[in-house]
Formats: structure tokens, sequence, C-alpha cells
């Protein structure tokens, strides 16, 4: 079926405020997955590898800062998505780039990092470069950069599959995360022996993808659909119960 970004985007605030997001944190997971979508770099594909995660995030302990200084800081998100948590990490690398010139913040413990394109995207629009990089899987293992030049609309993503002896042990669920507000950060996955199927997409073609899906909508399952509405039913039970123990309060 075919909806609008308008109908998307309804929909999964309702699903993530139903899921115990707070107030700002479901409209960045909203955003975070309606912009990958209409950028043609598969929000809804990303968003059902999430759906496990996004259900249980209320149950684990908040992130916490491990470690910080004034040009870095290492996080810890206790097994939670990215959306409901990396928007806030990019924002604390945002300040530290601002006031030291060149910040790097790592997140560890961190599932569905692909989110993090949004928040870059936000860092760039604000006048600040900034750059991710992350690795996915365990036995087919896929490294992912991406990076935004300051004030710039659109940033560039490169993938690439390497060989799983390559991964270092404490990279499992680690984003890492790298603004400055002196210079503007570019990156790419070099072509070499390690990298199999090197992608890039460069920030014009972000940008087409982006025309294409407003002129011709967003394509999603059925299944998909009903599971994003059946959690956001959640909502419509949870506000009455509360309008009724609040009336005449």
């Amino acid at each position: 079926m075919v909806i609008s970004m308008n109908e998307l985007k309804a929909a999964l605030r309702r699903c993530f405020e139903a899921s115990g997001y707070y107030v700002g944190n479901y409209e960045d997971a909203a955003n975070m997955i309606l912009w990958l979508e209409k950028h043609g770099l598969s929000g809804l594909g990303e968003l059902e590898q999430a759906l496990a995660y996004i259900k249980s995030d209320h149950d684990k302990p908040l992130s916490h800062i491990v470690y910080e200084d004034s040009h870095a800081a290492i996080i810890n998100s206790q097994g939670r998505s990215s959306l409901n948590c990396i928007a806030s990490s990019v924002d604390l690398a945002h300040a530290k780039a601002l006031e030291s010139g060149i910040a790097t913040v790592t997140v560890h413990n961190c599932h569905n990092r692909m989110f993090v394109l949004k928040a870059l995207t936000d860092c760039g629009r604000r006048g600040i470069s900034a750059a991710a990089y992350w690795q996915n899987g365990s036995e087919d293992i896929t490294e992912h950069t991406a990076a935004i030049k300051a004030g710039a609309r659109y940033p560039s993503y490169s993938e690439a599959t390497i060989d799983a002896s390559s991964r270092k042990p404490d990279d499992k669920q680690t984003l890492t995360i790298i603004c400055s507000s002196r210079v503007d950060i570019t990156t790419s996955l070099q072509q070499s022996h390690l990298h199999q199927g090197t992608s890039y997409v460069s920030a014009d073609e972000v940008a087409e993808n982006k025309e294409y899906i407003v002129d011709h909508g967003i394509k999603i399952s059925d299944r998909l659909w009903t599971e994003i509405n059946l959690i956001g039913a959640g909502v419509l039970v949870e506000s009455s119960d509360q309008s009724r123990q609040g009336a005449g309060a």
C-alpha cells in the first residue's frame, strides 16, 4: 500500500508514545524513520528491525555518561534503540564542538544506529560538520559511515561488507560521532581487500531521492502498517484512563 508522509508520521508518533517514549523522544523517533524513508535509505526496513527493541526499551535503564571531558564523551545506552537515545548523543557532540572546535562521542550498546543520519543532518544544518561510523552484524559484518558539511542540507553515506576477523572486540553495537565547528568532515569507506561491495550515496543523490518520494508517496507493507497501528492504539486507551482520573480536577 502507498501512504502519505503525514499519515506515516502520525502513526509513528502514536506507536512510540504508546511504547513509553517521552514527549520529544517520540517526535524524534518518528522523524528519524521518516527521514530515512523519504530519502531512499530504507527507514521502514530499519523500523522492522527496531520493533523488537522499542517494545522493551522502557524496561531498560536510561543511557548514562561513562566518561566525559571538554573534547569527548563515552555513553552507555544500555541496549536501547537509537530511536530514543541517539539524538541527545549527537546534541552533546554538537555542544562540545561549539566550545572546543572538535569533539568525539562514542556510544556503546546502541541498536539501530542507521537512524543517526537524521541527527547528523540537523547538526550540519545548524552550522556544525558531523560524521558517524559504526559496524553491524555478527557473521556478515557491514561497515557504515555518514557525514555532512557545515551548512549543508544533506549528508553522504557509505557502506561496505568486511571480513568478520577485522572486527574489533569492542565495536559491537558501538557508534562513533565526530563534530567540528572548524573543519568540514567528509567520510567514505576505502576500496581495499577488507571491503567487498562498497557503495556510496552522495549528498546530491540523497536530495534526489527525497524528490521522488514526495511525488510518489511511501510504500509500506500491509503487515507493518497494521503492526504500527496496533501498537499505537495503546495511546487511545491510556489517554482515556488519564482523562477519567483527571476529570473535574
